[in-house]
């Protein structure tokens, strides 16, 4: 109960969860059909269900001179609702052998981190989420993250040792493997 002379303050927030995900969904609705009306060399984006625009299924084609020349890697692209604000999480669908990409297929690269400091202090802010990527911005990280590991942060230990330790032999072993199997599944 309120004694006379006590103030109450009443925090009203001004975001509103359906104003930001009609937001999200037409950025992601633009962005969309600016990448089919012109098309980005590199990978193909649509989405996975015509009802879900926070869904996007993306193929990323390996990059030429890279052990990954060849492949068809399909992947997802999961989007929050409150994108642009938080970056999207991207999970590889087709087995790749990596040392960015955690065995389960989740993509670690600096620019899907979500935004401000890394409190392990190994990222710059400006290296992580901002509001101004797009999924071509994303998906240009992607591909070159195939052509330019980081070993230094690796989401597959594994991959990452062979990568340092012995890339012309049981790394470009596993990756070759990956790249005969991707295009054995493009067409399914």
């Amino acid at each position: 109960m309120l004694e006379a002379g006590q103030v109450v303050v009443y925090i009203v927030s001004s975001t509103n969860p359906h104003k930001m995900t009609d937001q999200s969904s037409l950025l992601l609705r633009k962005q969309l059909a600016e990448l089919n009306k012109n098309p980005v060399e590199g990978f193909s984006a649509g989405l996975i269900d015509d009802d879900d625009i926070h869904q996007w299924e993306v193929v990323v084609i390996g990059p030429q001179d890279t052990l990954f020349e060849g492949g068809f890697f399909k992947a997802y692209l999961t989007f929050p609702h409150d994108y642009p604000h938080r970056p999207p999480k991207m999970k590889f669908i087709t087995e790749i052998w990596h040392p960015n990409v955690a065995k389960n297929g989740d993509v670690c690269i600096s620019i899907l981190h979500e935004p401000g400091e890394d409190k392990f202090g190994y990222e710059k802010p400006e290296e992580r989420w901002l509001p101004i990527h797009t999924v071509e911005t994303i998906m240009i990280s992607v591909i070159s993250m195939l052509a330019d590991p980081n070993g230094d942060s690796p989401a597959n230990v594994d991959a990452a040792k062979e990568w340092r330790e012995d890339p012309c032999g049981e790394f470009k072993r596993k990756v070759a493997r990956c790249v005969r199997k991707s295009q054995e599944m493009a067409f399914d």
